[in-house]
């Protein structure tokens, strides 16, 4: 395990470094700008990731939410105990995970009313003869025939917000370095940790791969606004109050003594 332990430390140091903390956001709004550019001017040639059939689309970004929460739970609840053993300090910050969810719900069915409003069915991809008996989505799909409506992506928008959502569950990790931790929890911490940043490393690269071959301009652009705003509303607007799940621990809890 000492390779695992040579990552962790890498990671951490990365992520400690402030700068890679403050621009990380404005990341995902650049790569969506100049992949839209690229995608528009027609620069960047088809690939295996040009398929929406792609093993990480299918297997991954399809089910991000899921992996997010699946590899994440876990570590927040090994990695917050070892700062406070407190039910309700554990409670508060669990509740992180279901505001989570409920602004990837709540978006994710936005997009889906809006693209609904918003859009025919027509005949074929052409858009050339118009389906008015179908005023759904589901119900053109279903048929057969296809639906154009204002698709906001929801790939720029899940990405975005969960790997900002992973940076900042994971930030713990720093602190716990130091923290007298029992072999097992240690290794499990670190496998976790690795296995999260490997995720921020796939939801970057379909990010990309959303950017420069799918969806319009406009559609990618909002998509990635709604993400950040998800992230920002939260962690820096309303996790720093009291009356909140709170924002990750960022000390052991010895050290807090310390400097008490």
């Amino acid at each position: 395990m000492a390779t695992v332990e040579v990552i962790v430390d890498n990671l951490v140091a990365l992520w400690r470094i402030p700068a890679v903390r403050q621009h990380f956001p404005w990341i995902f709004l650049l790569i969506s700008a100049v992949g839209s550019v690229l995608k528009e001017l027609d620069l960047v040639p088809q690939t295996y990731f040009s398929s929406s059939k792609n093993v990480l689309n299918v297997y991954f970004v399809k089910m991000s939410w899921m992996w997010t929460l699946l590899l994440l739970t876990p570590f927040l609840l090994l990695s917050n105990s070892s700062f406070n053993k407190n039910v309700s300090f554990l409670a508060r910050r669990l509740l992180s995970l279901a505001v989570a969810t409920a602004v990837w719900y709540i978006c994710t069915e936005t997009f889906f009313y809006i693209e609904d409003v918003t859009g025919s069915c027509y005949e074929t991809g052409t858009m050339d003869v118009v389906k008015k008996e179908f005023t759904s989505k589901a119900t053109c799909r279903h048929a057969g025939f296809h639906w154009h409506g204002y698709d906001i992506s929801g790939h720029s928008f899940i990405l975005a917000y969960s790997a900002l959502f992973i940076v900042e569950e994971t930030a713990p990790m720093a602190s716990l370095k130091t923290a007298s931790l029992s072999a097992l929890p240690r290794m499990v911490l670190n496998l976790l940790y690795v296995a999260l940043n490997l995720i921020v490393i796939i939801w970057l690269w379909m990010f990309a791969c959303t950017s420069v071959y799918f969806h319009d301009t406009s559609h990618k652009l909002l998509g990635t606004i709604c993400g950040l705003l998800g992230w920002y509303l939260t962690y820096r607007v309303w996790y720093p109050n009291p009356w909140s799940p709170g924002l990750p621990p960022q000390r052991h809890s010895k050290e807090q003594k310390q400097r008490a």
